[in-house]
């Protein structure tokens, strides 16, 4: 692990050294395809062979969607996690108070929202520091992450955590690369680009596959992109998820500063002692969220619109509605009727593959 770590730092040293223009482009990028490759070692070892989470961080997945509170010591995530979900997770005004990883649940407009307080993350977790590794690799597993920031220690926490959480392949509120590479057999690496590019060219390009061990590939680039963003497509790993930077302690800063605070991108400002705007912090989960609620109506019936069938945004067909309720449905499923936003008639007969929205209600009906 040592070795890992050391190799880790010279490739971050000599990336500090090296000036950034278009005769060091090539070199860069692969310290950077090294340094990624360096970073997945270092994980790998908590996937292996049993034990590897430690103790309080193996937490079930529950409800239907998962956030995870992520912060340095002592910014008041326990204190949030209580006053949100009434669960009790140990608070104290000093730092690494919880060790483990403690889950909680809110009910809010109809979902359940598994809340995760992690434990605080200092720097250097990336490298596998303090409890790092676990706390990092828990959070990979959230559907958004709300990173909690003290209003008076300095925004720089904001930045520091972000690099931990690159490190391990979290990207934070962005979309995945708008590039395509395929491997191929035989002919070398090939790169076909729509836009003028400025960060990649072909040297760079196959510096950096030759890294992987990659000699035959075609890429096409459909934006400026960075050797970065072709590292994160190679390796495959990343995962993009939405995040909400809760600024807390609101009620021991100026107006002056939350004013200049209300205006980055991103941010909700709370107090979680005062409970301060956490139904505010409460809507903007529930946006980034971005969860369809679908009522379900049996036949001859009124719908149950207190329990909501819940679907990502991404997957909400009436194929997915029933795959939700129960596997099996889909063998009976006739067609459905829907009533809602996604139809012009109320009701409307739709099949498997009809799109649904927010708040639809949906009647299935089976084969006799």
């Amino acid at each position: 692990m040592a070795t890992v770590m050391q190799k880790i730092k010279d490739i971050e040293d000599e990336m500090a050294r090296t000036q950034k223009n278009k005769a060091t482009a090539h070199h860069l990028g692969l310290l950077k395809a090294k340094l990624a490759k360096l970073r997945r070692e270092l994980i790998a070892p908590a996937s292996k062979g049993g034990g590897g989470a430690g103790e309080g961080f193996d937490v079930t997945k529950s409800g239907d969607a998962r956030v995870g509170l992520v912060g340095f010591p002592s910014v008041g995530k326990s204190t949030l996690l209580n006053k949100l979900t009434g669960t009790f997770s140990e608070v104290a005004s000093y730092e690494f108070t919880t060790l483990t990883c403690i889950p909680g649940v809110i009910g809010y407009r109809g979902a359940k929202i598994q809340l995760l307080d992690l434990p605080g993350i200092i720097e250097g977790a990336k490298d596998g520091k303090g409890r790092g590794r676990q706390v990092i690799s828990t959070a990979r597993t959230c559907n958004c992450i709300i990173i909690v920031l003290d209003a008076i220690k300095p925004i720089t926490h904001k930045r520091l955590i972000e690099k931990e959480l690159e490190g391990f392949g979290i990207r934070l509120n962005k979309e995945p690369p708008n590039l395509s590479f395929r491997k191929k057999d035989k002919g070398g690496i090939n790169l076909t680009s729509t836009v003028t590019t400025t960060h990649l060219d072909l040297d760079t390009v196959k510096a950096i596959c030759s890294e992987y061990r990659i000699h035959n590939a075609d890429i096409t680039l459909k934006y400026d992109a960075t050797a970065d963003d072709l590292i994160d497509v190679i390796e495959g790993s990343r995962i993009y998820m939405p995040c909400i930077y809760a600024v807390n302690k609101i009620d021991q800063i100026t107006l002056e500063e939350l004013e200049i605070l209300d205006r980055l991108p991103h941010y909700c400002p709370v107090s979680a002692h005062l409970e301060w705007n956490l139904d505010g912090l409460l809507d903007k989960v529930w946006e980034y969220l971005d969860l369809t609620r679908i009522y379900t109506k049996p036949k001859g019936m009124n719908p149950d619109y207190e329990d909501p069938v819940i679907l990502s945004s991404k997957r909400r067909t009436v194929e997915d509605f029933c795959s939700r309720i129960h596997k099996d449905m889909l063998k009976q499923f006739k067609y459905a009727l829907v009533w809602g936003s996604s139809v012009k008639h109320k009701p409307q007969r739709v099949g498997k593959e009809h799109e649904l929205e927010d708040e639809d209600v949906v009647q299935i009906i089976k084969k006799v």
